[in-house]
């Protein structure tokens, strides 16, 4: 997996690419970044790269140049795959969009910043925009590395686990159900002793009912769209009367 980053910002990407999965998955050869400093093509002295909007108004704006020389300078024009603009104005993010862009093999991401950028960018360059909630950052930056952290995470091989991605929240429709690790009692607080038992098939059965019960109590909203199976149903149904998470059935 491949992604050129162009942003007014780099030195912001190191600290984060550089560590834990992403750094592991760089060395492997299963994930290529390369940051582009967008300052580097302004023409002027100062590499001015934002301007005062026409008709007035508060902030700046992207200039068109330098984000156009950028992009193209580096995968040509028209470019060679897909940009994706991360701004509060994009499609929302989500596990399902992270597994169709997983299947794109490179990827620019443009991060956006000051009031915003102009608009003959998002008609003329971008092919795709993203956002990764609906709330207002300072820029693209944090959202770029969300997208990269999400996408890489199902490339195969990336995660230690071959099941990992397939167990994450959202991955199935479900969150993910509770984890437990040693001490089995801490303060009083036991372990649930299905997880102690040995028998994998009723952990499996306990960890997939405890993903229904979490996602009824905190997300009723994507239980409404997961793939349940008439025992999921079943199951589901015994909650009706559920009076909390904090107790477990």
């Amino acid at each position: 997996m491949q992604f050129d980053i162009f942003s007014l910002f780099p030195e912001f990407f190191p600290s984060y690419l550089d560590n834990s999965i992403l750094k592991r998955a760089q060395q492997r050869g299963s994930l290529k970044v390369a940051v582009h400093n967008i300052r580097d093509w302004a023409v002027d002295r100062h590499h001015v790269t934002d301007d005062l909007p026409y008709g007035g108004g508060g902030g700046m704006v992207m200039k068109v140049e330098p984000v156009f020389s950028a992009i193209e300078s580096v995968l040509g024009a028209p470019p060679s795959c897909p940009v994706i603009m991360l701004t509060p104005q994009g499609r929302v993010f989500t596990q399902r969009v992270a597994e169709e862009l997983v299947q794109v093999p490179h990827l620019a991401l443009l991060c956006g910043r000051y009031e915003g950028v102009d608009e003959r960018i998002r008609e003329h360059l971008v092919t795709d925009e993203i956002s990764v909630g609906d709330f207002v950052l300072t820029g693209g930056e944090l959202p770029a590395l969300m997208l990269i952290d999400a996408v890489t995470r199902l490339v195969p091989g990336v995660l230690g686990d071959p099941d990992g991605a397939a167990d994450d929240s959202h991955s199935s429709g479900l969150l993910e159900y509770p984890h437990y690790t040693r001490p089995a009692e801490y303060r009083g607080w036991q372990v649930p002793d299905v997880l102690l038992s040995g028998d994998h098939a009723k952990v499996s059965q306990w960890r997939r009912e405890q993903s229904i019960l979490r996602t009824k109590i905190r997300r009723p909203d994507i239980l409404e769209k997961a793939s349940l199976s008439n025992k999921d149903l079943e199951f589901l149904k015994t909650l009706d009367t559920f009076p909390g998470e904090d107790e477990k059935p």
